[in-house]
């Protein structure tokens, strides 16, 4: 394929002990600390009260996470095209259903049932921002973020406007955790624009291509991503790095097991 030529024009990101972008910049270039204690979860000012406490895990980081993105780039939230990644979904909210289900069947919440499909974060984002463009919820497992950022970037090029991208996962819990893997809190949201021949001025941009073979994930840097290397939705945080410490060097990202994505800033 001919290489996406794409910029940033903002970055969120929250996990507990890195509740910001500022903060995690910082502290994955070791210019600052996590915050001690740890957040608790986001409620996200763009839900109403009610259903701010209804959300669950999932949903309320996927929102704080696409709010701040779409604040900083100063775009309209109802006009952005959306791609939702996660690797698992809402892994709790799951674990529920299928004890429920094997246990008492007639005992399901509602809400708890609505909050268990994939798209549940992306529908709920489009409702509150009353946005009816595109919408689109996608999983790739452990390369979930790649497979993400190549989609967005793809629409981005292809419908020549800005596209929203939002990754996030939670912690696995009951018989679910003995099967997959994630720990804690993570989520990050970007706002993609096509990028012009001669670049945007002051922020990063990429020329992303496919290139065969498979490779592994590339090592973290920070102790602070370390920290963070438990959560399914791990696979971002080699790029979110790359754009704390302004890198001109390319990053390859496992995709498949024939493909690797590779951003050549």
């Amino acid at each position: 394929m001919n290489p996406l030529h794409f910029c940033i024009d903002s970055v969120a990101f929250w996990a507990p002990a890195l509740p910001g972008w500022q903060i995690a910049r910082a502290a994955f270039r070791g210019e600052g600390a996590p915050v001690d204690p740890p957040a608790t979860r986001p409620a996200p000012a763009i839900l109403a009260p009610a259903e701010r406490r209804r959300a669950p895990d999932s949903v309320a980081l996927a929102l704080e996470v696409a709010a701040v993105a779409v604040r900083e780039s100063g775009r309209d939230a109802a006009m952005l095209p959306s791609i939702f990644i996660s690797a698992h979904g809402d892994l709790a909210v799951n674990d529920y259903m299928c004890t429920t289900l094997a246990d008492q069947p007639a005992l399901v919440s509602p809400t708890r049932f609505h909050n268990s499909v994939h798209n549940a974060a992306a529908g709920y984002w489009t409702i509150a921002t009353v946005c009816r463009a595109a919408s689109t919820a996608l999983t790739a497992f452990d390369t979930s973020f790649a497979a993400g950022l190549l989609e967005a970037a793809t629409q981005c090029i292809a419908d020549q406007q800005a596209v929203l991208l939002v990754a996030y996962d939670v912690q696995a819990v009951g018989a679910l955790a003995m099967v997959t893997k994630s720990e804690g809190l993570l989520a990050a949201a970007l706002v993609l624009a096509p990028a012009s021949s001669t670049g945007s001025p002051g922020k990063p941009c990429f020329h992303a291509s496919l290139v065969a073979g498979a490779i592994d994930s590339p090592p973290l840097r920070s102790s602070a991503a370390k920290a963070l290397a438990g959560n399914a939705m791990a696979d971002a945080l080699p790029f979110f790095e790359a754009l704390a410490f302004a890198t001109d060097r390319p990053l390859d990202l496992p995709l498949t097991r024939t493909l690797t994505l590779r951003l050549t800033p």
